[in-house]
């Protein structure tokens, strides 16, 4: 009934007209503290003291803490242990919290933090992967992954290409900043409402910090202005922090950053530096590649490794090569801790590769998209990856040549080189590019999830999940699978605010699963009740009947109409069922658990099969430069998308759209950029160049295929919150087509992004030859 609709998102008219309330939105509450901090001027340092009593006498000022005063564990991490709450005498970077201030007033805070004087010993950061890796500074050990014999392939090669590849990092620069309130109960307890993707780990966090059980902290997550994957993780610091003055001073307790203090203290995309040998035939077929990953960490572990892994699961993106050895080293240097943003490390590891086809093709002399369509994993060979899973059900080459044709992609290149050819004030390039996206946690126990449905007398009800909802309609989603699993209108099912006190133990929503494992609980949840008020209903719709043999399998469910195949006249509401059901003591109320079958991951061999599934994707991108200025348009951009089938195909147009926009953004206008001394130099809209309208395609198509064999995920669908962010490399590597017709035959060393700058630098490169 619903599934497969173009149904709004469920929060969309709040959106729209302000009414949607967001954290720093629910009014104040008595004898609320607003909470803010103190953070380190320097990227390294030893602190030899700290002088708070000009601050504690600021009017307005209630309480100033240090890493002395917390009374549990002041060190956490998600994955190694190893990031202080408050920094305990040493400062790792330029934003790190020191002292927390918690006043009755923001301007308060404001004034104590001027006031707190630091004396501090500077020490030499470590601010760049070179320096980190000059001095042996690394996060966790180097992994790698490797088939058949890559050195001796590369060796025997006839061609051979090698280099650096270096993509920067990007702000998750979502619109609601870090926002948390905690309030504190009469036994000791915390209930805190926060911004936050991974309400679990804001709750582990605040018990291991206040020194609380995980039953005695209650974590609220009702929607957010975007997460991005920037509140994974980091959304733990703020909620801690507020949780922590709330234990202290018995009072409720709120802090929300503002956007410079946001993208100062928290960590962004990581950068990778890359080096990269490959070597391959006449034709352009790949014998053999290696690639060493370098990862920009920050200060502390975060999900660095994590990152790392999903990289070098897509160091050779959509192409089979036999030959192969993925080496990955995460570098800690003295910056925010790097996090997690969506793709999550595929981005760069895909990008590297691209660069790669596209460094072949300069050798050769070739269009690089006959170099991606000869290497494209194959369908029922070649189809395993260097980590030993096998690519299923895989449209690569469908989607190749369908976009080849939709986008008329072989007279528009022709085209281009006219132009080129004629054009003395403008150039212009094309490009395709592919994606084969993993869905899954690289970490297989963090692929789980449960559901609590709730079905009222009246027919109305009530599902809570483990999904936090941020802007890409999963609630909305979730509601049109129960309804259709129940049988119910859409209108009579309702999705709850995400809580830990509903639903324990969650995972995240990140890596695209929100939908795949929250909506599959929600069905399992579905199904079992169904199940008892079909035996239900079997019986009161015989009632009266010349055969009265009850036959729960013939119970039909349909927009809350309850009726008996074989009598389909005599019908009963799902109201009215829900009703009896309860007077006949059936429970109403279901659990359901879900765990993504099938995959496995050996994460000392970094073998195994990590992903239940891939979402396979192209883009042909055209763009036009301005060969005096280095501006550049996007003229037109056709994406095609292999999404199964679509639960919401409005929404996940929605979704392919903006990602790919987001992928654009990073590689083309959003530069992090900083000091000597290692401050960030962007961190606002007037410094950190997003997207606008202007910025879009001047033509942009979405399309999707008919496909349906992915019977592996919930009703045949395909995630799409991330995959699409990759086709944004299109655009960058149709800069790098278009700087390449002016560069007779010569490579052009375009990195991440390919900003208006870096244009107009190669530009001036290449005539300067």
């Amino acid at each position: 009934m619903y599934v497969g609709k173009n149904v709004p998102h469920d929060s969309a008219r709040g959106h729209v007209t302000g009414e949607s309330v967001y954290v720093d939105d629910i009014p104040h509450l008595a004898n609320e503290l607003q909470v803010g901090y103190w953070w380190s001027p320097v990227a390294r340092g030893r602190i030899r003291a700290l002088d708070l009593a000009a601050a504690a006498m600021i009017p307005g000022v209630v309480a100033l803490y240090t890493f002395e005063d917390i009374e549990g564990g002041n060190i956490f991490g998600p994955i190694f242990q190893d990031e202080p709450l408050l920094a305990p005498g040493e400062v790792s970077y330029i934003g790190q919290p020191v002292v927390v201030i918690a006043a009755e007033t923001r301007e308060a805070v404001d004034a104590a933090r001027k006031a707190i004087v630091a004396d501090i010993e500077r020490l030499t950061p470590i601010l760049t992967i070179d320096d980190a890796v000059a001095a042996q500074s690394f996060i966790g050990t180097r992994r790698t992954i490797s088939r058949g014999n890559a050195e001796a392939a590369i060796a025997a090669a006839p061609h051979v290409v090698e280099g650096v590849f270096r993509s920067g990092g990007q702000d998750q620069f979502y619109l609601e900043s870090q926002a948390a309130i905690a309030m504190p109960d009469e036994h000791g307890a915390i209930t805190v409402h926060s911004s936050t993707q991974n309400p679990t780990e804001v709750q582990d966090v605040i018990a291991h910090v206040l020194g609380l059980s995980q039953s005695e902290v209650v974590v609220v997550a009702k929607r957010m202005g975007g997460g991005f994957g920037g509140k994974e993780c980091q959304a733990t610091h703020p909620a801690t922090i507020a949780a922590l003055v709330a234990q202290k001073t018995r009072r409720p307790a709120r802090i929300a950053f503002t956007k410079d203090e946001d993208m100062i203290v928290t960590g962004h995309r990581h950068p990778f530096q890359n080096r990269y040998r490959v070597g391959f035939d006449d034709s352009g077929h790949i014998l053999g590649m290696q690639v060493d990953f370098y990862s920009d960490g920050g200060a502390f572990a975060d999900l660095s490794t994590a990152i790392m892994a999903r990289a070098m699961c897509h160091a050779e993106n959509a192409y089979y090569i036999h030959d192969i050895e993925i080496n990955g080293t995460v570098c800690r240097t003295n910056s925010a801790p790097n996090t997690a943003m969506r793709g999550f490390g595929g981005p760069q590891g895909v990008a590297t590769m691209e660069n790669m086809v596209e460094e072949i093709a300069v050798t050769l002399g070739r269009d690089p998209f006959e170099i991606r369509r000869l290497n494209c994993y194959g369908t029922t060979d070649r189809n395993v990856t260097p980590y030993g899973a096998v690519v299923e059900n895989n449209t690569l080459p469908r989607i190749f040549d369908e976009l080849v044709a939709s986008s008329d992609y072989v007279r528009r290149r022709d085209e281009v080189l006219r132009f080129n050819r004629e054009s003395k004030t403008r150039l212009r390039g094309i490009a395709l590019t592919p994606v084969k996206f993993g869905i899954s946690f690289n970490t297989t126990f963090l692929n789980q999830a449960n559901a609590l449905v709730n079905i009222y007398r009246d027919g109305s009800v009530q599902v809570s999940t483990g999904a936090t909802e941020m802007g890409q309609g999963v609630n909305t989603k979730i509601a049109q699978l129960v309804a259709d699993e129940l049988g119910v209108e859409l209108s009579a099912v309702r999705l709850m605010i995400t809580s830990t006190e509903k639903n324990n133990n969650t995972s995240a929503t990140a890596a695209s699963t929100g939908s795949d494992i929250n909506g599959a609980a929600a069905i399992d949840a579905c199904r079992r009740l169904r199940a008892r008020l079909a035996d239900c209903a079997a019986r009161l719709l015989v009632e009266g009947e010349a055969d009265p043999s009850p036959s729960p399998e013939s119970i039909v469910v349909r927009e809350g109409v309850v009726f008996d195949s074989r009598r389909p006249a005599k019908t009963m509401t799902f109201g009215d069922l829900a009703h009896a059901a309860h007077r006949h003591r059936v429970s109403l109320g279901e659990r359901g658990y879900y765990a993504t079958p099938l995959i496995h991951w050996d994460i000392e061999k970094f073998s195994g099969r990590p992903f239940l599934y891939y979402t396979i994707g192209a883009a042909v991108s055209e763009v036009e430069i301005d060969r005096f200025t280095g501006m550049m348009r996007v003229l037109r951009s056709d994406l095609l998308m292999d999404i199964g089938r679509s639960i919401n195909p409005g929404i996940d147009r929605g979704q392919i759209t903006g990602a790919f926009v987001q992928g654009m953004g990073w590689c083309t206008t959003e530069e992090l950029r900083y000091a000597d001394d290692g401050e960030l130099l962007t961190h606002s809209p007037t410094t950190y160049k997003i997207p606008n309208i202007q910025d879009l395609p001047e033509i942009f198509s979405v399309a999707w295929i008919d496909n349906d064999t992915n019977t592996a995920n919930v009703k045949g669908s395909k995630a799409v919150g991330e995959p699409p962010l990759l086709l944004g490399i299109s655009v960058w590597a149709a800069a790098k087509q278009a700087l390449l017709s002016v560069a007779a035959g010569r490579g052009v060393p375009l990195g991440l992004p390919a900003t208006i700058e870096e244009i107009a630098v190669q530009l001036a490169t290449i005539e300067s030859v």
